[in-house]
């Protein structure tokens, strides 16, 4: 017996790659904001709706949820306007050709920043985002969107200012928030003595790839939290060394044409191997 398996044809094709990329990319933004789980539960009642006017066909309200589709669409562009916004911003950044290269002179202003604030003895976390993301983290604090000068950093953590307690998020290379709350590290090993900024750069290093950069308000000692582990006491060498080493070569990140092009080559491939 002969069985014919219909395959899309190429407009086909592309249709299903559109729509996958617009839903991966819908739900890529939304992951760990605020709007996901409205997201998710609008989704499962459209679902539900929809599987139980067809089951048992409830004309009238089919009828009815045809026509607030329209007005359904405008809802979601105003329920999830800061969402919209910010994936149009972070597509808008997006190269073509590679990732996101560093600028040369972040280390720099990092480091000038922490030797100010060590030999003053004021205590400073700031952690640099690498390929995983903050943004529940970033939400706990005041969202910021500004370059990295040392002049800026320190004066966020000097005592008595409004944004000086918590953490500071530096996001492709800008200030992206500040006042921030860090998950405190729950390793057993940690010694007692580590203080609470201590645990919460080990802690942001536990759940994240951050590079999370420690200054002792008790001691002025620079300490550096990376892959859930703390250094201690680094001078300024060591830790313009362990910056620019990190930093200059981060693991590659792929951006949304390489996403696309992995889906398309991966849809050609299956079409090639499907037989008659």
């Amino acid at each position: 017996m002969l069985t014919i398996a219909i395959l899309p044809d190429f407009n086909g094709i592309i249709e299903i790659l559109c729509l996958t990329a617009a839903f991966y990319y819908v739900f890529y933004f939304l992951q760990g904001t605020r709007g996901a789980p409205m997201m998710a539960g609008l989704i499962m009642i459209f679902i539900i709706l929809s599987a139980a006017t067809r089951f048992f066909r409830l004309e009238a309200l089919t009828w009815l949820l045809e026509r607030l589709l329209v007005y359904l669409a405008v809802a979601l562009l105003v329920i999830f306007q800061p969402e919209i916004r910010h994936a149009l911003a972070e597509i808008g950044k997006q190269h073509f050709f590679g990732g996101l290269s560093r600028v040369p002179s972040l280390v720099d202003q990092i480091v000038q920043t922490v030797n100010l604030l060590a030999n003053r003895r004021i205590g400073a976390l700031i952690a640099i985002e690498q390929s995983i993301g903050t943004r529940p983290i970033q939400e706990t604090g005041v969202k910021m969107d500004s370059m990295v000068t040392p002049e800026l950093l320190a004066s966020i953590f000097y005592p008595h200012t409004p944004l000086h307690d918590g953490g500071v998020i530096i996001s492709d290379d800008r200030i992206v928030a500040a006042r921030c709350t860090f998950p405190l590290s729950q390793q057993p090993g940690l010694s007692l003595e580590v203080g609470t900024r201590h645990r919460a750069a080990a802690g942001m290093s536990d759940e994240t790839d951050a590079i999370v950069v420690v200054v002792s308000e008790e001691s002025g000692f620079i300490s550096v939290g990376h892959k859930g582990q703390l250094i201690q006491n680094l001078d300024e060498d060591q830790l313009r060394r362990f910056l620019s080493g990190i930093l200059f070569h981060p693991p590659k990140k792929e951006n949304w044409l390489t996403r696309i092009t992995d889906w398309i080559n991966h849809v050609m491939k299956v079409t090639k191997h499907a037989r008659i």
